[in-house]
């Protein structure tokens, strides 16, 4: 377990775990190598070489912190390092956050909406 993993008091060892793919998702750079991870696996080179402003360490830093967050998943052949994305945390996220308190504002919407258009309109307008 990483250190950003580890539980805190007061919270779930799950919320906890999430709390390293919070990090991983906040920077730029990581959310960027998981959209160019989305459309296939690459070599940490060909991941370095979308970043000319990065040295190629700083590249793997980033690839770090999204392998400990669970986002990424390396594997190498031969030579090469080649890097996968593992959309399941972000699911997780999704799951744990979005859907969560998605429900009652999409009705809460769908209601206000239904409310307005049973109005009949205002003649000065």
């Amino acid at each position: 377990m990483t250190d950003s993993a580890r539980p805190q008091r007061g919270i779930s060892p799950r919320a906890a775990e999430l709390e390293a793919v919070w990090k991983a998702l906040a920077n730029p750079v990581r959310r960027t190598l998981l959209d160019v991870l989305g459309d296939g696996p690459r070599t940490t080179g060909e991941l370095a070489e979308r970043f000319p402003d990065l040295s190629r360490f700083a590249v793997m830093q980033h690839l770090k912190v999204l392998e400990d967050a669970e986002l990424v998943v390396p594997r190498r052949r031969g030579r090469e390092r080649y890097n996968y994305l593992n959309p399941v945390p972000i699911q997780q996220i999704y799951d744990r956050w979005v859907s969560r308190y998605m429900q009652p504002w999409t009705e809460a919407l769908v209601g206000l909406r239904h409310d307005l258009e049973s109005r009949p309109p205002d003649e000065g307008a």
